[in-house]
Parts: C-alpha cells; structure tokens; sequence
C-alpha cells in the first residue's frame, strides 16, 4: 500500500512541484484547492502519470469546517496520511500605514489559521498510527521580516513558533514536525517583477540566482523521508544564502 501525501494549495507552483516530487517517489497524492480550474486538472494529469493515486478537494484552509471535511474524505478514500505538507498561503503586501484590517487578517487566516486548521485535523489520524510527518511551509521573511510584509511576516515567524511547538508535543508519538524556510522562489508571484529588479535580487544572493520550486521539493522530499528520522522541530532554509 501506497504511503499518503496531502498536501494544501498544490496546483500551482510550489506546491505543484512537492506534489510531483512526492509523487515519483510513489506517494498517493491528495490535493487541496480553492478554485476549479486548468491548473488543478493539468496537476491531476501529471501526478497520476507516475502511476499513483491524486485525489483533489476543493476547500478554504482558513475554514474549519472545510478542512475537516478535507480530512475525511481523505481517510475515506485512502485510509491513511502519512505526510502533511501544510503549503497553501496567500500574499496581500502594503506599507502598514496603508494595510487594510482586512488585508492583514485574511494573510493570517489562510497561512497561519490555515495550518492550524488543516493539522489539527489531521494529528489524530497520525497519533493513532504513531507516525507522521508534517513539513510547514514558512519563509525566510518570517525570520529576518521584511518591509511592506507585516501581514506575511508575521504569519511565517507564527509558522515556525506553531511548528516547534507542536514537534514537542508529538515528538514521542514517532511524529516529526519541521519547516522549510524558501527565499526569494521563481514562482508566479515573481514572475511579475521586472528583470532589472530579479537581477537585483540575484545579485543580493550569495548563490547569485533565485531559487526553483524543485529546489523546496527536494527538501520537503527528504524531511518527509526516512532519512530524516533524526530531525525535529527544526526550519531549513532554502535561501540561496541570504540569511546566515
């Protein structure tokens, strides 16, 4: 039997490629989405060509009750998560003078309310099994902030307290709980920026490019593996260098 992966906000970018990569590592797939569209049905596509399962539900992470449904029909289907990827987040940047209560609270719900409420109903599941892993998507502006990002930093450095936190609470249960901590990522969100600002940010990188969604994958790849087994409410960074 196929081990499980679910895995938020994965029909696009980041969360796409971790669920490719876990994917070819013979992992059934189950992914969460908040829109139907091409892109979810294109990531189907892809994930099941690897002759493995992909279950798709639609559902708002920063909604309880959605996520709890989520986890049902997850167990349902497959019986069994053996990996958490707690991906899905959203960005609303502006000057804090100038950011709506709104803005704020709705980055909160999604990143931080969002990954309490999709762990929360997934820990049970793996406290009976007494194993698990759960890999919480931060940033490397959760640790160093970052202008204009209040809203965003602040659900990212609440990430890792949640994750620390929760890696010593399950610890003895045999579930491991970590973070990664991407920097500046070619995603679609940037793709937006002009090239004389992405050779800008190059240049600050001491690896001297941004990063790929492989390159996070990779890492959530092996944090979901066993040979991680020894590691524990820690936050890798996949920064190129940038904070040291």
């Amino acid at each position: 039997m196929n081990k499980v992966a679910l895995i938020t906000g994965a029909t696009r970018g980041i969360g796409k490629q971790i669920a490719m990569t876990l994917a070819k590592e013979g992992y059934d797939i189950a992914l969460n989405y908040r829109r139907e569209n091409e892109e979810l049905q294109n990531a189907k596509k892809e994930i099941e060509a690897n002759k493995v399962e992909c279950f798709a539900m639609k559902g708002d992470v920063s909604n309880f009750e959605d996520c709890e449904e989520l986890v049902k029909q997850v167990m349902e289907k497959f019986g069994r998560i053996d990996v958490l990827v707690n991906n899905a987040g959203i960005t609303k940047d502006m000057l804090l003078m100038r950011m709506k209560q709104e803005d704020f609270q709705q980055v909160i719900d999604v990143n931080l309310v969002g990954t309490f409420n999709v762990t929360k109903n997934v820990i049970n599941h793996m406290l009976k099994a007494r194993s698990g892993r759960i890999v919480n998507i931060s940033s490397v502006v959760g640790v160093s902030g970052n202008a204009g990002q209040t809203n965003y930093a602040a659900s990212k450095a609440g990430i890792i307290g949640f994750t620390k936190s929760l890696a010593k609470e399950v610890a003895s249960r045999g579930i491991l709980v970590n973070a990664v901590a991407p920097g500046f990522i070619e995603t679609s969100m940037t793709e937006v920026l002009k090239d004389d600002v992405k050779e800008e940010i190059a240049k600050s990188i001491p690896l001297k490019r941004m990063g790929s969604s492989q390159d996070v994958a990779n890492v959530v790849k092996f944090l979901s593996s066993e040979d991680s087994s020894y590691m524990t409410g820690q936050v890798l960074h996949v920064d190129g260098g940038m904070l040291m």
